[in-house]
């Protein structure tokens, strides 16, 4: 799943860049001013937002071709900006519904999913591994380990012996 994300990501940063660009050209040659702007600033602008959206998701696809050739959960930076993403594709979501159309809404939505579930996904298969107890015993009826007297593992205290059986 994570190499779909950063294939996804990648496209979609070439994608962003490219259309900045192109709305940059655009104005360039319209030359015509909004509110008294600059064209020539408009459309420097727009060709600098697409340069730095473009490397935004095109790092956030790096960070997802290391989680996908790793197999190990995003952590530190790469997490945050996993987040990021998926917040800014929730955002953009948001404004391309009203703006843009239903199907621009539902690759967003996808795009926001497959990032949830690579930040999700790792998070579960990790905290599987975490069910077992110290020493491999297997958790007992509860959520305690087995023989641990009903003391549960994670209360920040050493798990007491078992009792003494009786004879």
């Amino acid at each position: 799943m994570a190499w779909a994300a950063a294939i996804v990501l990648l496209l979609e940063g070439v994608g962003v860049a490219l259309l900045n660009w192109l709305l940059g050209v655009v104005v360039d040659r319209q030359d015509m001013s909004l509110a008294g702007l600059d064209p020539h600033a408009m459309s420097v602008s727009s060709k600098a937002a697409g340069i730095v959206f473009g490397l935004y998701f095109a790092f956030c696809a790096v960070v997802a071709l290391r989680v996908a050739q790793r197999d190990r959960p995003p952590a530190g930076v790469g997490r945050i900006l996993l987040i990021s993403a998926a917040v800014v594709h929730a955002l953009l979501g948001a404004f391309c519904v009203g703006l843009v159309g239903w199907g621009a809404f539902a690759f967003m939505m996808v795009v926001l999913g497959m990032l949830l579930l690579l930040l999700l996904g790792y998070d579960r298969r990790e905290g599987a591994g975490a069910a077992t107890g110290p020493g491999g015993a297997e958790p007992g009826p509860g959520g305690t380990e087995a023989g641990s007297g009903g003391k549960e593992g994670g209360s920040g205290g050493p798990a007491r012996p078992p009792a003494p059986a009786a004879p």
